[in-house]
């Protein structure tokens, strides 16, 4: 049957690996270091991987292809439960993290991780990653957990995290990635963790757009950290 299905050009492709997490279907895998579609029956063809290349790789084409099929899908993801590295850079494999064990805890003074998610760069993080759904979501700017020494304890505990830097990377990527995360899932709360300095006011911002463009009504919280490790 002819349909539109995902079409990759290997020339554009520098293996980045962003596609991976970004298709929930697990059509993409990375291949002797480009992006290749694995099975045309897991391709819905709705192009939610195009956004995430940076190369404009990535665009929808119509073919000759075999029909999208749900149920390989789902008896693909039940086989595949463990995050398994496919070739693509491992910061962008979407996972939940279980409590480390107490002989690690243990070895560690100031107390048991508490992150719970990973990728937690808000670049590298799928709309569709499963730690999502019924998420308390903490939006940090990286360089609070330097700033904070109790961000784990505190702030981290318990919640879904995302960060970046409003003043080196790209906001408007950011809201638009942010937007899709409070629109396609039932999010309970977002916190945004910010430093004092006048740039880490547009990690807030960015929040707030977000949040507006949504259109959902989600408890907002702001927090602000002091370059000396206080809470302002």
């Amino acid at each position: 049957m002819k349909r539109n299905i995902v079409k990759i050009d290997e020339e554009k492709c520098n293996g980045c690996g962003l596609c991976v997490p970004s298709c929930a279907e697990g059509a993409i895998q990375i291949i002797n270091g480009k992006a290749k579609l694995i099975a045309d029956n897991l391709c819905d063809g709705l192009g939610a991987c195009l956004g995430d290349c940076p190369q404009d790789a990535i665009t929808i084409e119509q073919r000759d292809a075999n029909e999208f099929d749900e149920q390989v899908v789902i008896a693909s993801q039940q086989a595949d439960k463990a995050p398994v590295h496919s070739g693509g850079c491992p910061s962008a494999q979407a996972q939940k993290l279980s409590p480390p064990t107490k002989s690690v805890i243990a070895e560690t003074e100031a107390g048991p991780s508490q992150l719970a998610n990973w990728p937690v760069q808000l670049k590298l993080v799928p709309p569709t990653a499963p730690f999502l759904a019924e998420a308390d979501l903490l939006l940090a700017a990286d360089c609070v957990p330097f700033a904070y020494p109790d961000f784990h304890q505190k702030y981290l505990a318990g919640k879904t995290l995302l960060i970046g830097c409003p003043k080196l990377d790209d906001v408007e990527a950011y809201v638009e990635k942010l937007t899709a995360i409070l629109s396609q899932n039932n999010i309970k709360s977002l916190t945004v963790l910010h430093m004092e300095v006048p740039c880490c006011t547009g990690l807030l911002s960015l929040g707030r757009q977000a949040l507006a463009a949504s259109g959902k009504e989600v408890p907002f919280e702001s927090v602000i950290i002091g370059i000396k490790g206080d809470v302002k």
